[in-house]
């Protein structure tokens, strides 16, 4: 017999910070689906309301069972994951690996395919095993971020927008993997239809630009949400020894990745750096426990991954297609 149910739970939520939660719940591994079937209306109602839920220790066994559990709680199916930026593997169903990115690297806090003129609305991480030392998915308030960030800097980065340039190749991702196929004429239809600009140069090597949104108004809240991922893509982001490094070896048109005002104006690095301190400051922790399932808004959260080391297992699912022509800046 179930011990805990969301609603006699609730009483009891555990602040993360802002306004997010943490959902302690005790779910014996056979009453899954009873316990699903008789909360995933108060999660929704949850998720709506904070934008960020953690449910502690739910023992989903497997992808497959995980994406029908995520396909519930979002009431849609999940989306396949195209035009990626880090590589990661497809599990069984529509359920991937998160980043595969170096384990003593931060992964900088982020909202997923924020660099893009579509995106998923809801993403979900799955604790399988916690690293032994480190590995946490830090989150922030994507609201609280673009209040965070002095007026100039954001009125600057909306009205020029931002163009990101990707040169795909050995030292980032091969566009086969960015793009899921091995068919140039599929890559240039997905670009087509994206507002992606592309041009191949050689034998084998693409280049893609894209012009997107700094920021926008959430579909629902109608709050403003800093949305986009020039921190991250900013050469400057990288360090100074590997900016260095790779400057040394590419152009900056043909650096692996680089961001650009829409106009082609370089961004200054000091501004990104007081971005990045804007995420940083509204940074919530949280260790992972196995079992724990978080949900996001992805345009109201963003998410990151801090360094560990030994074994680390997170699943990610995602759902709810948005694209930006449906949104106002």
């Amino acid at each position: 017999m179930m011990q805990n149910t969301i609603d006699n739970t609730v009483k009891k939520l555990e602040k993360l910070g802002g306004e997010s939660i943490l959902l302690p719940v005790d779910v014996a591994a056979g009453e899954l689906n009873t316990w699903l079937q008789s909360n995933t209306e108060s999660i929704k109602t949850l998720l709506n309301s904070y934008g960020a839920v953690v449910i502690r220790k739910l023992p989903i066994q497997g992808s497959k069972k995980l994406e029908r559990v995520l396909t519930t709680l979002f009431d849609d199916k999940l989306l396949e994951y195209n035009y990626r930026s880090t590589p990661r593997t497809k599990m069984r169903g529509r359920i991937y690996t998160s980043s595969e990115y170096h384990p003593e690297e931060t992964i900088g806090l982020h909202n997923e395919n924020a660099y893009s003129n579509e995106w998923a609305m809801q993403i979900a991480f799955y604790c399988v095993k916690p690293a032994e030392v480190g590995g946490a998915t830090p989150i922030a308030d994507s609201r609280k971020v673009y209040q965070a960030i002095p007026a100039e800097i954001r009125e600057e980065f909306e009205r020029k927008k931002l163009l990101y340039v990707r040169n795909y190749g050995d030292i980032d991702l091969p566009w086969q993997e960015v793009f899921q196929t091995n068919d140039r004429k599929e890559v240039e239809e997905f670009c087509s239809n994206n507002a992606i600009n592309f041009e191949w140069r050689g034998d084998n090597d693409l280049r893609t630009s894209q012009l997107a949104g700094a920021a926008y108004n959430h579909p629902k809240t109608m709050e403003k949400v800093w949305f986009n991922q020039a921190h991250l893509f900013h050469v400057s982001s990288l360090g100074e020894d590997n900016e260095k490094s790779l400057l040394d070896t590419f152009e900056k048109d043909n650096l692996p990745r680089n961001v650009y005002f829409g106009n082609g104006d370089e961004i200054d690095a000091d501004m990104l750096n007081i971005i990045r301190k804007a995420y940083e400051q509204n940074m919530i922790t949280f260790d992972w426990h196995e079992g724990d399932l978080m949900l996001l808004d992805n345009m109201l959260f963003s998410h990151g991954r801090q360094p560990y080391s030994g074994s680390r297992r997170v699943l990610v699912g995602m759902a709810g297609v948005m694209n930006a022509s449906l949104l106002t800046n």
